[in-house]
């Protein structure tokens, strides 16, 4: 990498960290007033709550990287444009080919950075986040590895899978206790939400109950289950899919396919995950065509308006795209790649017109 390139690369990726820094501020500000009306809920204190969201805030920076990407590298270039020190590399004899390789090599480090947070960094402290939350507003709680959790209520132990909605979950074990303590019974529904409090239903269900010299076994298309454990309680402790790693994801929609289980969210989550990586390339392409054109001349807070309006217009176009996905169970890899797909088309068309 050349000075020239590592200059421009040095000065995009210096204003997206401060745009991140300002959003993840406020982001977090948000999340730990939305927190304030669970605190005082068993032993989960202001302190417990500031440290829930701190953990979680490395997925809020994958979630909102594209975004980032935009108003950070128009704001970047356009300082540099500001200052004429665009001007002075164009006649210099910089072409604009070179000034766009290094901003997709500034792009490239970007990618890399959502890789990281989404496969690695942003599962792992979600999942923590989880967990002392749970801990701390509630006990009988245990966690056996990424999305299960085993909850005790008197002589019934609870092993839950993966959360499908607020209040849904699927792959839910039934441990039912005598009061000696011996297992009495064991039975999995594949899939269970609560009708009302303490009140559940579950459906496909089959258990083995154990005699004296026997074991019995029944299958129940539903089932009730009486049971002071509340939804939002199970939500503690399984993994959300949003925040979920594409590993982790393509093993979970395989398993469920195997199974003949619907997986219609999960596949969502898969690739509208793949394709938020894929915009941050595009996002900091998009100042190019801005900087070198319309907006050449024109002061920062111009530019941070601009790149609001267009990042603010993705999000909420992604956002979209995700509920008109799941409430019409349309196909999920087309419908997750349309966003990404649009902001590429954009991104090429203005590009090719100002060369």
């Amino acid at each position: 990498m050349r000075v020239l390139d590592r200059y421009i690369v040095k000065t995009l990726l210096a204003a997206v960290a401060v745009v991140a820094l300002v959003v993840l501020v406020l982001v977090g500000l948000f999340m730990f007033i939305a927190q304030q009306g669970e605190v005082g809920t068993g032993a989960y204190t202001t302190l417990k709550a500031l440290r829930y969201v701190l953990l979680n805030l490395p997925d809020q920076l994958f979630q909102y990287l594209p975004v980032i990407a935009i108003i950070g590298s128009l704001t970047g270039l356009g300082s540099l444009a500001r200052s004429s020190e665009l001007t002075v590399m164009r006649a210099s004899g910089v072409s604009m080919l070179r000034i766009g390789g290094a901003v997709a090599q500034a792009a490239l480090l970007l990618v890399v950075l959502a890789v990281a947070l989404s496969e690695y960094v942003a599962p792992e402290l979600g999942r923590l986040s989880r967990e002392q939350k749970a801990i701390a507003k509630f006990s009988d709680i245990s966690f056996a590895g990424e999305g299960g959790a085993w909850v005790r209520d008197g002589n019934l132990l609870l092993q839950i899978e993966r959360q499908s909605g607020a209040s849904d979950f699927g792959g839910l074990r039934v441990f039912e206790l005598t009061a000696e303590g011996d297992l009495a019974a064991v039975g999995r529904a594949g899939s269970a939400s609560q009708q009302s409090e303490g009140h559940w239903l579950l459906q496909d269900y089959a258990q083995s109950r154990f005699a004296a010299e026997r074991v019995e076994f029944v299958q129940q298309p539903q089932r009730q289950l009486d049971t002071r454990i509340s939804a939002s309680f199970l939500g503690l402790a399984t993994a959300d899919r949003t925040q979920m790693s594409v590993r982790a994801l393509a093993a979970l929609v395989g398993y469920l396919r195997s199974n003949g289980q619907a997986s219609h969210g999960y596949e969502f989550a898969l690739w509208s995950r793949t394709a938020r990586v894929t915009a941050v390339f595009f996002a900091m392409l998009l100042a190019l065509p801005f900087v070198f054109g319309s907006l050449r001349a024109s002061g920062a807070g111009a530019r941070v308006t601009l790149g609001l309006i267009l990042g603010l217009g993705y999000f909420l176009l992604q956002q979209m795209v995700e509920s008109g996905t799941l409430a019409f169970a349309l196909p999920p890899m087309l419908l997750a790649w349309v966003p990404t797909v649009i902001l590429a088309s954009v991104v090429g068309v203005l590009v090719a017109r100002l060369r």
